[in-house]
């Protein structure tokens, strides 16, 4: 049995490895808020673990997870994933406040309460924020979803997932209407600055907001391709 700050060094370095493409001392004392010296003593121990490593770390390039450490970071994803989305459908949640939440109870679930909670929810494959939920053989799923900053205009999609879920952000694109399964419409990208100007379908019909770049590319979208120019 991992112990929790194992678990979480190699779930932080699976979503480093699959936002930025590395995992590098830096960002990983960055993500977990400690000091880069107990990250190079956890990476040592990670690495020499007894039973075969979980990570390999190359000087300059980083740390990538090892078979056996990949199993550990699904198996964490999936329990915390499949908590969240258990939090949000059950029990009302709103989906800026399941994080912290999932983050405590993902160390404690058994495997036989993941399989129960995965069961009442219908096997999903996706949290509430749109997030993919590994199988339970350790498969993640994939989807092939657009960045809103990349939909050229006049482009409509309906909102499939939202990166990097900060509380007040959430908070922000709830208000906003851009919440999962929202219909949004590309209206213009600036050609400076990036600002994204887009339409929100609503229940008191379309609503127009502009939003910063860097917040428009954390909202992932699935479009038709009908939709696409030629």
């Amino acid at each position: 049995m991992r112990s929790t700050a194992e678990q979480d060094y190699l779930k932080q370095i699976y979503l480093l490895q699959e936002g930025s493409g590395r995992a590098t001392t830096q960002l990983l004392a960055e993500r977990l808020g400690v000091k880069p010296p107990s990250v190079t003593a956890m990476i040592r121990r990670l690495a020499e673990d007894e039973d075969g490593p979980l990570v390999m770390h190359t000087p300059y390039r980083g740390v990538e997870l090892t078979p056996r450490g990949l199993a550990v970071a699904l198996e964490m994803l999936r329990h915390h994933r499949l908590i969240e989305l258990f939090l949000s459908e059950l029990l009302d949640v709103p989906w800026d406040q399941v994080h912290g939440e999932a983050e405590r109870l993902e160390h404690v679930i058994s495997e036989e309460l993941e399989e129960r909670i995965a069961a009442k929810l219908g096997y999903p494959t996706v949290d509430p924020h749109g997030d993919p939920i590994p199988s339970r053989e350790g498969i993640m799923p994939v989807r092939d979803l657009c960045r809103l900053t990349d939909m050229p205009a006049g482009v409509t999609g309906r909102i499939a997932r939202i990166e990097q879920q900060d509380e007040a952000v959430l908070q922000y694109l709830a208000s906003l209407g851009l919440t999962l399964d929202a219909l949004v419409r590309v209206v213009a990208i600036a050609p400076f600055g990036g600002v994204v100007t887009v339409e929100v379908e609503g229940s008191d019909g379309s609503l127009r907001h502009a939003i910063g770049e860097g917040l428009a590319e954390r909202v992932l979208v699935q479009h038709s391709e009908s939709d696409l120019p030629a």
